[in-house]
């Protein structure tokens, strides 16, 4: 139903694009217009993503419906056997129809063959208040932490932090 395959460097409009799509529509019922507006181009302007890929060793995932681009995950390898799942975002019309499980899995099986033991985990960061929750419960996930976390310009992330053990 979906294909993927891994994001380069000629991507990056792409993933600006599908992140630009879904952002405010995911958190505008959470957080302040000034606050999406500093954490969009903190993390999803070209040069942001860009330096995720090069220097920070993000490894993104686009899916695609029929060769249109729909969604991608990014993952970073932190440890030998723990991994972070970045992001995860699904155009709104194609959620609901299974391309956000693809991707999730696609990070579990990167985790799997990238990890140095038998056994790895993969965490993430969640706003307490983000709608998915259910998702990644559903995924197999749990809330294994919380934290408040400083970003800057006075704002927080009031996360739970996920995880799961593949």
């Amino acid at each position: 139903m979906f294909t993927l395959r891994q994001a380069t460097i000629e991507d990056i409009d792409i993933l600006y694009e599908i992140a630009e799509k879904t952002w405010f529509v995911t958190y505008r019922e959470i957080l302040s217009l000034e606050q999406l507006d500093y954490m969009f181009d903190m993390m999803y302007s070209a040069k942001s993503i860009k330096r995720q890929m090069t220097e920070l060793n993000h490894v993104y995932f686009i899916a695609f419906s029929q060769n249109k681009p729909i969604g991608y995950v990014s993952v970073e390898k932190q440890r030998e056997n723990l991994f972070h799942l970045h992001k995860l975002y699904v155009l709104p019309e194609f959620q609901g129809i299974g391309a956000g499980k693809t991707l999730i899995e696609k990070a579990f099986t990167f985790a799997k063959e990238n990890s140095l033991g038998k056994d790895c985990a993969i965490e993430l960061n969640m706003n307490r208040n983000n709608k998915a929750l259910a998702f990644y419960k559903k995924m197999g996930m749990y809330i294994s932490d919380e934290g408040d976390f400083d970003i800057g310009n006075g704002y927080f992330m009031n996360d739970y932090i996920f995880r799961i053990n593949l």
